[in-house]
């Protein structure tokens, strides 16, 4: 397939899942059109996530921001986990956010949310992060090879890329999702290129899913396949760029 037709069959799939979660009437305010969609259950999903053993043995974790993985969030500052958010868009000279449960001042429902980590969460770059034992990304819609679609703008993607190109992320480290069940999509129905990162497991309010997937992940940034503005608005990479040209 060619990127077009990749975009097309992605954005494609997104209006089919953003639909039907909205037709059920398990697409929670402001709605699932145009976000990684919260969803009724995902309270459920993230106390099943809890009990699984990837969970268990974690003691750090990186977690997108979204809305439906803050019950994700809180469940890992409650179990001593440290968490580690990327500033939404990565615009920050330090993109990610360093949630210690052993120094925060307020509850961790608090501190987890979008607004409370960004008034609590310390300011960390790439090369300050330590390595994370489980990676929770949010997700539009997945199948069970571990093919997922977020929202568009491909930063859980370079999130993944730069952590795994500092040694953060390891061939052994479990990507996890919670999803509603509607977003979960029959096989081939998801593209995947490069520069995707593929789960290892998928959770519901009602199952644990593990991926059968056998799909490589992406080891480092893949420059050709960003835009001259993405880089640009992105300061982590746009420093990066520099020091490919030797600028």
């Amino acid at each position: 397939m060619s990127d077009r037709d990749v975009a097309d069959a992605k954005q494609e799939l997104r209006d089919v899942v953003w639909d039907a979660l909205r037709e059920a009437g398990v697409a929670r305010f402001p709605g699932a059109r145009g976000r990684i969609p919260n969803f009724t259950g995902a309270e459920a999903a993230a106390e099943r996530l809890r009990g699984t053993s990837p969970w268990r043995a974690a003691v750090t974790v990186k977690a997108n921001p979204d809305s439906p993985q803050w019950p994700v969030r809180q469940r890992a500052l409650e179990d001593g986990c440290t968490v580690f958010m990327a500033v939404p868009r990565l615009r920050a000279g330090r993109p990610f956010l360093r949630l210690d449960p052993d120094l925060l001042e307020v509850r961790p429902r608090a501190a987890s949310s979008i607004k409370g980590s960004s008034e609590h969460g310390v300011p960390t770059a790439v090369d300050e992060l330590v390595p994370v034992d489980l990676v929770v990304v949010g997700c539009v819609a997945v199948d069970l090879s571990g093919a997922r679609v977020g929202k568009g703008g491909g930063f859980a993607d370079l999130e993944f890329a730069l952590a795994t190109a500092a040694g953060l992320i390891g061939p052994d480290t479990t990507v996890v999702t919670t999803v509603h069940p509607l977003q979960v999509v029959d096989g081939g129905r998801i593209p995947m290129t490069d520069h995707d990162v593929p789960l290892d497991v998928i959770v519901t309010p009602d199952e644990v899913i593990v991926c059968d997937g056998d799909r490589a992940r992406p080891t480092n940034v893949l420059w050709d396949h960003l835009s001259e503005d993405k880089i640009a608005a992105i300061p982590l990479l746009a420093r990066l760029a520099a020091e490919r040209s030797g600028g």
